[in-house]
C-alpha cells in the first residue's frame, strides 16, 4: 500500500512496528540511527516515515531540521518518544512533524496516526509534482485538484483554483490546501463528518485546519441550497 521508513535506535522497537505495518500490507523499511535514515530515505523516497526524537548519534529533531532545512521534508514525518517534553513535540510540529506518538505505542494510536499521515502525503504529492514540472509561472491545476477523486463520484463540483508558483512554498501549500478542504465540503453539502472520513483527519482536527486556513464552513452549504 505505501511505503513506510520507522527510525529508532531500539530494535525491539523496530521489529515490532515493521510487523504491524507489514501486516497491514505496507512496504517497511528500517533504520537504527541518522545515517541510515538519510540513506534509506534517498533510496526509498518513502510516503511516510516514523521517526525516533532520542538517538545516539543524531536526534530525530535535528535530523527533521536538517531535512526542512534542505527541501527533503517531501513526506509526512510523525515523530516517537517516551521522554520527549511538551516543549519538544510542539518544536518538532513546527518544524514540520505531522503529528507525535508517545511511547508505548498503542495499536491503534499507531494506525491512525499512519493513515492520516498517508491521507496528508496524498495531498502533497499532486502539489509536489506540480512544483517539479515545466510549466509557466501561472499553472491552473484544476486537473491535478479533480482527477484523484473523478473517478469516485459522476458529478463533481467545479475546480477552477490557480496558483502563482512564484510564491513561497507554505503560502502555496496552504492555498491548496484551501481549495482542497473547499471542494469536499462542496461535495460532501458541508457535512464535517463525511470530510473528516472523506479526508482521514479526525473531526476536531479538521474544524481547527479549517479555521486556520481560513474555509468558509457554510459554503457547501449554501451551494447545496
Amino acid at each position: 500500500m505505501a511505503n513506510i521508513l520507522v527510525v529508532d535506535d531500539e530494535l525491539g522497537i523496530r521489529d515490532l512496528l515493521w510487523e504491524i505495518l507489514n501486516d497491514e500490507g505496507h512496504s517497511v523499511e528500517v533504520a537504527e540511527n541518522a545515517a541510515q535514515a538519510r540513506a534509506a530515505r534517498l533510496r526509498d523516497r518513502p510516503d511516510l516515515v516514523l521517526l525516533d526524537i532520542w538517538m545516539p548519534d543524531t536526534d530525530g529533531v535535528t535530523l527533521l531540521k536538517e531535512w526542512s532545512s534542505t527541501g527533503a521534508l517531501t513526506m509526512p514525518v510523525i515523530m516517537m518518544s517516551g521522554h520527549a517534553t511538551i516543549d519538544t513535540a510542539v518544536e518538532a510540529t513546527k518544524i514540520g512533524a505531522l503529528a507525535f506518538l508517545e511511547k508505548p505505542i498503542t495499536l491503534q494510536k499507531l494506525l491512525k496516526a499512519v493513515e492520516q499521515g498517508l491521507a496528508r502525503g496524498a495531498i502533497r504529492k499532486p502539489m509536489t509534482a506540480l512544483m517539479n514540472s515545466p510549466v509557466s509561472p501561472l499553472q491552473d491545476v484544476s486537473a491535478l485538484v479533480g482527477q484523484p477523486v473523478a473517478l469516485a463520484a459522476e458529478a463533481e463540483p467545479p475546480c477552477q483554483q490557480s496558483f502563482m508558483l512564484d510564491k513561497p512554498l507554505r503560502v502555496s501549500r496552504d492555498e491548496f490546501e484551501k481549495a482542497y478542504f473547499e471542494y469536499h465540503l462542496a461535495k460532501e453539502n458541508g457535512s464535517m463528518t463525511r470530510v473528516a472520513e472523506k479526508t482521514g483527519l479526525e473531526r476536531t482536527h479538521l474544524y481547527r485546519k479549517l479555521k486556520q486556513l481560513g474555509v468558509d464552513l457554510t459554503r457547501g452549504k449554501r451551494n447545496a441550497a
